[in-house]
């Protein structure tokens, strides 16, 4: 275990009470750590700390608008917990699993994880690996924060997903011209329905953006016939 060290991170928007109600205080912890260890270890670049709560805290937990409690989400690359420990904070009814494939962010995730009391589960690996996909199960939704192009964040992800489960991809300002470039390509991986979302409209601006996918569910035409067994004569 390792010393997670504090830093000064700004002062808590009123707006932040509202989004995590109980957790606010574990909120704050979290952001005096990314403005600590997390530009130490490089995971948020010095520049980012005046605009830590709006751009990636609250940004973060924006996505909790689509999760409902009971559900299992996966944080896919999670690196400093964006949008994963946002969301547990916000939507503590929900099942977050933080999957990263670096040692030493997996170790930082974990060790936050510890120190904020959060009942979250830390996974070193890439989301396209067997033994992650073995770990972690089918899921009710993906989550992933500037990982990857929509083709390839697809194609890592919706293995990850049960039928009709959701990839929620958080993007910049190009989302809707991403989703025009790679619809097909999404749609041949199995994800259908793509649509992008605004979230956080009542506490932030710019609101976060969110590209919705659904996993198809296969009809019964869809799936392949069992072959009989041959019997032995």
């Amino acid at each position: 275990m390792f010393h997670v060290k504090h830093g000064e991170a700004p002062p808590t928007p009123p707006e932040a009470a509202a989004v995590f109600g109980p957790a606010i205080e574990a909120a704050e912890h979290y952001a005096r750590i990314l403005a600590g260890a997390g530009i130490e270890r490089g995971l948020i670049g010095p520049g980012e700390v005046d605009r830590l709560w709006t751009r990636h805290v609250l940004n973060s937990a924006a996505i909790a608008e689509l999760v409902d409690d009971g559900e299992a989400v996966v944080d896919v690359g999670s690196g400093a917990g964006l949008p994963g420990i946002p969301l547990a904070l916000a939507r503590p009814g929900a099942r977050v699993i933080l999957v990263e494939p670096l040692l030493r962010r997996s170790e930082f995730l974990t060790e936050i994880a510890d120190e904020l009391g959060l009942d979250i589960t830390v996974v070193r690996g890439r989301a396209e690996d067997k033994d992650v996909r073995r770990a972690v199960g089918e899921i009710d939704a993906v989550t992933s924060r500037a990982v990857a192009s929509l083709d390839k964040l697809t194609r890592w992800c919706a293995p990850l997903l049960r039928e009709g489960g959701r990839m929620l991809a958080m993007k910049g300002e190009r989302a809707a011209d991403e989703v025009d470039e790679h619809r097909r390509a999404m749609a041949s991986l199995g994800v259908e329905d793509v649509r992008v979302v605004k979230c956080g409209v009542s506490f932030l601006t710019p609101p976060a953006t969110v590209v919705v996918g659904r996993r198809a569910v296969r009809t019964s035409r869809s799936r392949r016939p069992t072959r009989p067994s041959r019997s032995s004569s």
